[in-house]
């Protein structure tokens, strides 16, 4: 039987064009996964109601139908990571993606390097929900707030029972630049250069739905958030010691 730990993670790749499919499979193959080229939704369903697959990546913009469509049908029925392929001119798209959970998104054209990075991540992540043990505070690297735990070699977020609160790539990112600047007002487009994004491409609502998402997760509250807070006009500033019966 093949060793779990020396299995290739088997990726579905679901886009249209056969330039950027074979693309994506040749990146993906070099660099140690199973990639399985598909045309689009049909393709993807005609492999079952159980895949096999570790993830999935989908171009939002497949050729008669819509790539969020075939996410929000896997976030309903299977329990897979998605990761959006995004093109210039998706803001709309790219938001509604992220409002309906999708793990990461990734601009095309893409650098090689990022995307198979964040790919590792995102299978990290999902690859490391068994057993739910909390690292303990002495580990380096690791930040605490309101009871949390931010592991930042895992690239988890705990709670204080030690189970984790799974993040998205982007939503971790975001975390994390806040943690290492706490108690500092941060300005929007600062948070959207944190996170990657081009601020001729995106909008600002990408960082409020990031922000809204984030408040859901890590706030007892989230209407009334005692960590991740609103300065008007000027940015967002998070608190990590904050006491939640002082407001």
């Amino acid at each position: 039987m093949e060793d779990f730990l020396e299995r290739r993670a088997r990726i579905a790749i679901v886009d249209d064009d056969p330039t950027i499919r074979q693309s994506l499979f040749d990146l993906l193959f070099a660099n140690g996964f199973d990639p399985v080229p598909l045309h689009g939704s049909r393709d993807y369903f005609a492999l079952g109601p159980d895949p096999k697959l570790d993830l999935v990546l989908i171009d939002l913009r497949l050729d008669g139908e819509s790539g969020l469509t075939l996410t929000m049908s896997i976030r309903q029925k299977q329990n897979l990571p998605v990761v959006m392929l995004t093109g210039v001119g998706d803001e709309t798209d790219k938001i509604v993606g992220l409002e309906t959970g999708a793990d990461d998104y990734i601009l095309k054209p893409f650098n090689p390097r990022e995307l198979v990075a964040r790919v590792r991540a995102v299978l990290r992540r999902y690859g490391s929900n068994i057993g739910h043990v909390l690292p303990t505070t002495s580990t380096s690297g690791n930040m605490d707030f309101g009871g949390k735990l931010l592991d930042r070699e895992n690239r988890q977020l705990f709670d204080a029972t030690g189970e984790e609160i799974h993040l998205t790539n982007a939503e971790y990112r975001l975390l994390e630049y806040l943690l290492l600047h706490p108690n500092e007002i941060i300005p929007r487009p600062r948070l959207l250069a944190e996170i990657g994004s081009d601020l001729s491409q995106y909008v600002d609502r990408t960082i409020d739905v990031l922000i809204l998402r984030l408040r859901r997760k890590i706030e007892s509250v989230p209407s009334k958030p005692v960590h991740l807070q609103t300065r008007r006009g000027q940015g967002y500033i998070f608190v990590p010691h904050a006491h939640e019966d002082a407001l």
